[in-house]
């Protein structure tokens, strides 16, 4: 079984977090993972095929906002909010409550 990096605590640097943050399916993908918790990947409903959203959950791994955990064939996601907020103190929820008040939420969702 492959092994998934997740980058320590010390080593998440903003540029990173941010720009996983900036695509709008990640953005998406991240605020259904804080409403209901840890998820698979074929829970999120995105108008993306597998290999795009597995594109977008190594994107989020590797910047330290997802942690990815394997159970047999699944891939159970969940917000690294507690190391995220050590580091970066309100960012992820002041970037997802703006998401979660914005058109740009409710353009997404039309496109599904």
């Amino acid at each position: 079984m492959k092994i998934l990096h997740h980058p320590d605590r010390a080593e998440l640097h903003l540029s990173s977090v941010l720009y996983a943050l900036s695509d709008p399916v990640r953005l998406f993908m991240v605020s259904e993972i804080r409403k209901a918790g840890e998820r698979t990947c074929g829970d999120i409903e995105v108008p993306v095929v597998k290999s795009t959203i597995s594109h977008h959950v190594r994107t989020l791994r590797e910047a330290g906002v997802l942690n990815v955990r394997v159970q047999g064939t699944q891939r159970l996601l969940s917000l690294r909010a507690e190391d995220l907020e050590f580091r970066f103190p309100g960012l992820l929820a002041s970037v997802l409550d703006a998401y979660e008040n914005s058109d740009e939420k409710m353009h997404f969702l039309n496109l599904e």
